[in-house]
């Protein structure tokens, strides 16, 4: 008796340990599928992200277009989107495209960051959906506190 309780509460527990596995891998399913779907639509509406920016640029975002720029920008922006890449930001090349590189002048340690933003970057949570397009710069290293980081001679990502 002892030992048919002792087999039925090893099956009882598992089951209970694969629903429970089971439970985790669908809520872990279910939250891809979302981001996937965010990630799908964003990507199919970054070219006309990139048409208002081009037209604010120009001063042609105004009026009832401006509105609805607005609008679309902030539900894309709801749905977690980031834009990134600034100018003097450090250059991360899983970040950035390069399509122009400028040495720098004189010599001695040198940091590469992004002189020119030709086309903004955007990220959906740890996804990136398009690399910013730039041109980058090597800059002298600022002589910051003891040089901890220096050596390796990778760029510094704040993010």
């Amino acid at each position: 008796m002892r030992a048919e309780v002792a087999e039925r509460t090893a099956d009882l527990q598992r089951v209970s340990a694969e629903y429970a596995n089971y439970r985790r891998r669908a809520d872990r399913d279910r939250e891809q599928t979302k981001v996937d779907a965010k990630v799908s639509f964003a990507n199919d509406l970054l070219v006309v992200l990139d048409d208002f920016e081009r037209a604010a640029q120009h001063g042609d975002l105004t009026g009832p277009f401006k509105a609805a720029a607005d609008k679309v920008t902030t539900v894309l922006t709801k749905l977690g989107l980031e834009p990134f890449g600034t100018e003097g930001e450090s250059f991360d090349p899983q970040l950035h495209e390069a399509v122009q590189h400028e040495p720098a002048d004189g010599s001695g340690p040198t940091v590469t960051v992004l002189s020119t933003v030709l086309r903004r970057g955007y990220r959906i949570s740890d996804r990136v959906l398009r690399p910013a397009m730039v041109t980058v710069q090597d800059r002298p290293e600022a002589p910051a506190g003891g040089g901890a980081d220096a050596g390796d001679g990778e760029p510094q990502n704040p993010a």
